[in-house]
């Protein structure tokens, strides 16, 4: 199996992902017009975070914090939507997909794929560094946890921009918008603070996509 065959199936054991879509081409859609207007994806109540991502923000302090004077979306222009399909991208061509138990023997653990290698969660942080490397705001862009087609646990990166909410996914490289993934969106973090949100159990795909236009 290739390498793009192997991303879905390095997310957390504590997930269990076994997810094994191939990635479409997405070279044409770095140079495509941005995406139309989409209905944003709603955050509710609060929600418990990962195990995981506590024990990340214990090392990583600054990745968790959240500055309430940064704007809480992104303008999305030409520019901005490049940059997200060529750190998308990017980042999935060069982490190689591994378990946290075949890398660090425990069964779920977060963190930037300093190594070279990886799971669902570790590609998305990385690409999250990248683009506030790259002036984006980090309240912006939200790990979000949701199940795939399989109904297992896996991490996505949502971006809120003033055009919808997009995802940055390690299992395919386009940027797609949320109600055109086919995940059930679990829960995100905050943007007022460390705390989570629930996203309510909204399904993307087809689903979304009519009931935005009743």
């Amino acid at each position: 199996m290739n390498k793009t065959g192997l991303r879905g199936l390095a997310c957390a054991i504590a997930t269990g992902l076994v997810f094994l879509v191939s990635a479409p081409a997405s070279a044409k859609q770095e140079f495509a017009s941005i995406p139309t207007l989409i209905a944003p994806l709603p955050a509710g109540g609060g929600a418990r975070p990962v195990p995981a991502w506590n024990a990340f923000c214990a090392r990583h302090n600054f990745a968790c914090n959240i500055d309430t004077t940064e704007p809480d979306y992104i303008v999305l222009n030409e520019r901005v939507w490049r940059l997200l399909v060529a750190v998308n991208k990017e980042v999935n061509a060069e982490i190689e997909p591994m378990t946290d138990m075949e890398q660090w023997g425990v069964i779920d653990r977060w963190d930037f794929a300093e190594s070279g290698a990886g799971d669902c969660e570790d590609f998305q942080l990385l690409k999250r560094e990248r683009l506030v490397a790259a002036g984006l705001p980090r309240r912006a862009l939200r790990m979000t946890v949701v199940l795939d087609e399989r109904n297992e646990g896996h991490a996505v990166l949502k971006v809120l921009t003033d055009r919808g909410d997009f995802i940055l996914d390690n299992v395919h490289d386009e940027v797609r918008a949320w109600d055109r993934t086919p995940y059930v969106y679990v829960k995100r973090e905050g943007q007022g603070g460390r705390s989570w949100v629930s996203l309510g159990g909204v399904v993307g795909g087809p689903a979304a996509v009519a009931a935005t236009h009743r």
